[in-house]
Formats: C-alpha cells, sequence, structure tokens
C-alpha cells in the first residue's frame, strides 16, 4: 500500500538534507523504532514496536539506505523485518524528495508499505490509517529536532517520538476510518462522467 504525506519544515533544504542524512537520528523520529547498530556502509540492524489494542507486534530487521542524490535533494530507504514471535512479516521502501518552499523546505514523503501475517488480518483500510499516523507523529518528531539543532541545542537533548501506542494511534485511526465512512454515505452523489 502506498502512503503519501507533505510536510513544511521551517528549516532551510541543507539543514533538512543533513538530518536525513543522519539515519539515527531520522530513526528516532519513527514512533516505535529502535536501530541497534550499523551493519556496513548505510545498513543498519534495528526494530520497531508497534501496538494496537491487544496486539503488539515487535519488528526485527534491517534498513538500508539504496539511493541519496545530493543534486534533486531525494533518498531512498529499504527496510524489512519479521516478527519476533513468527506472526508476520513487513517491508517498506520510504521516500523523500526535499524542495526549498519559502524560508523553509517542502518534504514529499512517500512510504509504499507491505504487511503479511497477523498484522494485514486487520485490513488494508485500518492499517493505511494506522501508518498515516505514524507518519504525522514522524513529521513531527522531525521538525521539533530540527528546530533544536538550529536553536544549537543537543537534538538528543529532545524527545523523540513517542512509542507507537496502541490507544493514541487507535483513536486517530478510528477517527479517519468514521471520516471515510461517513464520507461516502452523507456527502452528495457526484455521478463518474460516461467514458
Amino acid at each position: 500500500m502506498l502512503i503519501k504525506q507533505t510536510v513544511d519544515v521551517s528549516q532551510p533544504i541543507e539543514s533538512v538534507w543533513e538530518f536525513f542524512g543522519d539515519i539515527p537520528q531520522v530513526a528516532a523520529c519513527l514512533p516505535g523504532a529502535n536501530l541497534n547498530e550499523e551493519v556496513g556502509e548505510n545498513k543498519y540492524r534495528g526494530d520497531v514496536v508497534i501496538k494496537a489494542g491487544p496486539v503488539k507486534l515487535e519488528f526485527a530487521g534491517l534498513a538500508e539506505i539504496k539511493d541519496r542524490n545530493d543534486a534533486t535533494k531525494t533518498i531512498t530507504v529499504a527496510a524489512s523485518g519479521a516478527d519476533k514471535k513468527g506472526r508476520g512479516e513487513a517491508s517498506m521502501l520510504l521516500g523523500a524528495v526535499l524542495t526549498p518552499s519559502g524560508g523553509g523546505t517542502r518534504v514529499d514523503i512517500s512510504l509504499d508499505l507491505t504487511i503479511s501475517g497477523a498484522a494485514a488480518q486487520y485490513g488494508r483500510g485500518l492499517v493505511s490509517d494506522v501508518t498515516s499516523v505514524l507518519v504525522s507523529q514522524f513529521a513531527e518528531s522531525m521538525q521539533n529536532r530540527l528546530s533544536a539543532i538550529a536553536q544549537g541545542l543537543d537534538p538528543n537533548a529532545v524527545a523523540g517520538a513517542k512509542p507507537a501506542s496502541g490507544l493514541a494511534i487507535g483513536l486517530r485511526a478510528l477517527r479517519m476510518a468514521l471520516v471515510r465512512v461517513f464520507s461516502r454515505f452523507f456527502l452528495p452523489y457526484q455521478p463518474q462522467p460516461s467514458r
């Protein structure tokens, strides 16, 4: 499933690009993510914990920078892992494109996510909503860290992303799902043009 989101940050493009080159900093912005070690050039071993209600998924795996282009300010990171209890696997391809926007930077994020096993049973809509919430939390944490860097503060002193909490994620995802359902039933019907 492909999820796209645009984030505007107040820092200049060079600062944001430098930030994206520091994978441990980027990982600290991902809810529930933890990098354990660097296992090669641009390769990292880590894990991600996501709680959604009574379900707690703990994925262990690898993340690798597949492409980083300084001229176009684009980066692609691939990650894959397996649930520690053998209940499924997940892989993702994360892309970011940075462009100047006023005095700040526009970050276009695309996340192509594939999930199998226990997490996949919840359906595409719920997984998409939960992932959208996680991307929003990533963006907020990234902005906080970039602001700390701009102020000359240690970004590690700034609180990283909150753990991927089931209640907070569940409530926001539920709200998104309800909006989607209500809009189907209560917005005026708009017929599609005939071909």
